[in-house]
């Protein structure tokens, strides 16, 4: 049988047409998480994962929390990958507006923490938490005899005039929660002053958490000129971890007063050219393996219930066993204009 020139093109045209399909141009027996630059999974877990499912777990990583995002935001309905992780509480109703999901509801949802379950429509669900924190070097303040905050008012005072390095929220998951956490404590009415109080205090702000902490924090580099930063609840653990030297003590502190929750949720995204690879790779990720895992890899706390923590955490990482919050509502609805109205405040 001849196959005419016309057909041979109109059979490419339709090949690659199904290649397209569904964006992340990969094959039914892959799985694409996109993710932001600071996901890490360990590779054993991994295998853990082809190995039952028979699947390949490919990874893209896009940014940062936000820029990651952004781009499932501009893919939605034709995404880049099947599984999306790393969208938080505070970004979350943008997500579900802009429709980067499709809904799944895990049977492992039911041994995670309902505390977490902030999406009743399950467009994603809670993979980690870790407490958006100010956190403060033990040693500089010891060094100078000078007590270290313990409110997130003393921030404004005086004698830590210049000591503070923030991240900026329109940039910044870490310094979006931190925003959201001096509303939450201080008020509609109070939190601008606050942060008029910060400026004329010397208040340092930077696009980033990897800026604010590897570069200007005194425990984070050497050439540091901070003591306080803008950080996470889990860091004490990390100081400890990461040191060259047994410790008894962690390096950095946590101003408990200042906590703020932040959640990060996983989701099929709308448009995934393997639905079903995805909705495993979410149960694989609420399951107790991955959960176990993340402490040590990312730094973060497992949603899931009953979930044994490492040794380094339970002595050096402190419960935040009441955090800041504000509803997610009410941070959809107001989060653009209070980020402008910061912006005109801290840095106009």
């Amino acid at each position: 049988m001849t196959i005419s020139y016309k057909a041979v093109l109109a059979l490419f045209a339709l090949a690659l047409a199904l290649a397209g399909c569904g964006g992340n141009g990969g094959s039914p027996t892959d799985v694409v998480l996109v993710t932001h630059d600071s996901f890490v999974v360990p590779k054993s877990v991994r295998q853990e994962f082809e190995r039952k499912t028979g699947l390949r777990w490919k990874i893209l990583q896009s940014g940062d929390a936000g820029e990651a995002l952004t781009r499932a935001l501009l893919t939605a309905g034709n995404p880049e990958g099947d599984v999306f992780f790393g969208v938080d509480n505070n970004l979350l109703s943008r997500a579900v507006a802009g429709k980067v999901f499709d809904t799944y509801t895990p049977p492992a949802l039911k041994q995670v923490d309902s505390a977490y379950d902030l999406d009743s429509k399950h467009h994603v669900v809670p993979v980690d938490h870790s407490e958006v924190c100010v956190v403060y070097d033990r040693s500089w303040f010891a060094s100078r005899h000078v007590a270290p905050p313990r409110h997130l008012t003393d921030l404004a005072l005086p004698r830590y005039r210049g000591l503070t390095v923030v991240e900026n929220p329109a940039t910044s998951t870490p310094g979006l929660a931190f925003m959201l956490a001096t509303i939450a404590r201080l008020g509609e009415s109070s939190w601008k002053g606050y942060w008029q109080k910060l400026r004329a205090n010397g208040v340092l702000v930077t696009d980033g958490w990897e800026e604010a902490y590897n570069a200007r924090f005194t425990a984070g580099s050497p050439s540091g000129k901070s003591p306080i930063v803008v950080s996470y609840s889990t860091d004490p653990a990390a100081a400890v971890y990461f040191a060259d030297r047994k410790l008894s003590r962690s390096p950095v502190g946590v101003v408990r007063d200042t906590c703020f929750r932040q959640v990060e949720f996983a989701g099929v995204l709308r448009g995934a050219r393997n639905p079903s690879g995805a909705r495993k790779l979410i149960d694989f990720m609420l399951g107790r393996r991955f959960q176990a895992g993340m402490p040590l890899t990312m730094f973060v706390l497992p949603t899931r219930r009953a979930v044994p923590l490492p040794p380094v955490f339970t002595r050096f990482a402190p419960a935040i066993s009441h955090p800041l919050e504000l509803p997610a509502a009410e941070i959809g609805a107001n989060r653009d204009h209070w980020v402008k109205e910061w912006t005109d405040t801290v840095i106009h």
